[in-house]
């Protein structure tokens, strides 16, 4: 990723968005030409020379305090999540040695967190890395994301799946928003860990193949995604409202703990317990099922003559 330009790319984005009311300036009138803040107007917010945040915005970085950064994200209004996006980049822009785009191994979900997991057999719950890779999941959640392990090939990617299976779309009854949002999560990411080749290569795939994508990758938006409301429509139990927490697992770091919960007594709890217990029953099945084909048969060794 080319650090300076996600800077200016990022940081000119922010500024279209803040109007000179909002920042407490003067309008100005017919006069101005962009509309969001000028670079002059930005400067004066964050207390620098107008050659200083110009150089600023072109990703020139070098010698920047965090101070200084904090009094730009002030002058733009940023939030807790572009705020943290913008301290990222800044870290990778700065002159150190030469990064190179490296592959990582995938990450192994210790046997204790998947124990977590399955232990929460009321919450779907599962762990993914900032990609959105599903590195371990409940047999809830699986129940849940069905459609996904339905059509997946591999491993699944929460983002592939939301822009490239149109199975999402059934599942997503907000799609529009789901795909908003995943695209704000690899924003962040792609700040957080600039020299993936994993995220190159999926951000790659995902602008060539979806329209979507590429259009709303260009908006820098980003968020840290941590708690809010999901919906989906389930093939089978039909409309599930959940809220979602996400918490950083501190011993595996990149990697998050996602778990859904339903408000008690509504009918997404009950479609929730509908799904368990059809999930329970279905594996009761598969497990009957497949049971014969596991046995073997001993015929009683023929004696000669008979």
């Amino acid at each position: 990723m080319d650090t300076r330009a996600e800077i200016r790319e990022f940081l000119t984005t922010r500024r279209a968005k803040i109007t000179p009311e909002q920042a407490g300036l003067p309008a100005g009138g017919s006069q101005r030409r962009v509309p969001g803040l000028r670079r002059e107007e930005v400067a004066v917010l964050a207390g620098v020379s107008t050659d200083w945040y110009v150089r600023l915005e072109k990703g020139h970085i070098d010698g920047v305090s965090d101070d200084v950064l904090d009094a730009v994200a002030r002058a733009l209004q940023l939030d807790d999540a572009e705020r943290t996006h913008l301290f990222n980049l800044a870290r990778a822009a700065r002159p150190r040695r030469a990064s190179r785009p490296r592959r990582t191994p995938r990450p192994v979900v210790r046997d204790s967190v998947q124990r977590i997991l399955d232990s929460m057999s009321s919450a779907p719950a599962f762990v993914r890395n900032g990609r959105l890779d599903v590195l371990a999941i409940n047999p809830l959640a699986e129940a849940l994301y069905s459609p996904a392990y339905d059509h997946a090939n591999g491993p699944v990617n929460l983002a592939r799946f939301c822009f490239l299976d149109p199975a999402a779309r059934d599942l997503y009854p907000d799609w529009d928003d789901v795909a908003h949002s995943t695209v704000a999560v690899l924003r962040a990411e792609a700040g957080r860990d600039p020299f993936s080749r994993e995220l190159t290569d999926l951000v790659g795939e995902l602008a060539t193949r979806s329209d979507f994508f590429r259009t709303d990758w260009a908006a820098q938006n980003v968020t840290l995604h941590q708690h809010g409301a999901k919906h989906f429509q389930h093939p089978v139990v039909g409309r599930i409202d959940v809220t979602f927490d996400s918490l950083d697992l501190p011993a595996d770091p990149g990697l998050t703990l996602t778990a859904y919960s339903t408000e008690p007594g509504s009918p997404s709890a009950d479609a929730l317990a509908l799904l368990a217990s059809w999930n329970a029953t279905d594996a009761v099945s598969s497990s009957a099922t497949a049971a014969p084909s596991d046995m073997t048969v001993e015929h009683p060794a023929e004696q000669p003559g008979q």
